[in-house]
């Protein structure tokens, strides 16, 4: 979650680029703070060697950007195909398309049976059909309302608070360790994103 708090960066510059919206000296300087924040949790310095490299596993690194990168270019068409259409209407579309999408893929990884003992799984259909209420229906629905109405940039800021709000219970619930540097790192990368914010 803390490397989602670049899609900001990658949504203002996208918005530069394709909806002409304008990014200052100060913009870049906060996209700036806001990778710094990020590179200070995944990157760490090899005392001996001077070298560079993860302290977290690189393929889940640069899937994270990946999927930052997703939502990015998602805020952007979303932005640029909903226009002035209900944001909880479209995200009902987003749902639909998604589902095809999956159906589509899970053909070929032989994936249904997985989806039918899920099914079976009382108390997993639950605690994922609660996060689904909260997370793609709630979240996407007003994120949706918040990119129609400001900056697509403005609105991506907002919502990379998401890193600091997961810290406490990633450590209360789950027991995740959560180190000084990842926590320092969150609230650089964070407060990047807040400068665009504060300039708006």
């Amino acid at each position: 979650m803390l490397i989602m708090a670049s899609v900001p960066v990658m949504t203002a510059l996208l918005g530069w680029i394709f909806m002409q919206e304008h990014l200052s000296r100060l913009d870049i300087l906060a996209m700036m703070i806001t990778l710094s924040g990020i590179a200070l949790v995944v990157l760490e310095q090899n005392r001996e060697t001077r070298q560079v490299a993860f302290t977290h596993p690189l393929r889940g690194v640069l899937l994270a950007f990946g999927g930052a990168a997703g939502q990015a270019v998602g805020l952007i068409l979303s932005k640029y195909g909903m226009g002035d259409y209900n944001p909880f209407q479209a995200t009902q579309i987003r749902v639909m398309t998604g589902i095809l999408g999956f159906s589509l893929l899970f053909f070929p990884m032989k994936r249904w049976g997985r989806v039918r003992d899920a099914l079976r799984n009382k108390t997993a259909m639950f605690s994922v059909s609660l996060g689904a209420f909260f997370g793609p229906f709630l979240g996407v629905s007003l994120s949706l309302l918040a990119i129609q109405k400001t900056m697509t940039g403005i609105a991506s800021t907002i919502m990379a608070i998401v890193p600091i709000l997961l810290i406490p219970p990633a450590v209360i619930l789950f027991h995740e360790r959560v180190t000084l540097k990842e926590i320092a790192g969150a609230f650089l990368a964070v407060g990047g994103v807040a400068i665009l914010f504060l300039e708006f």
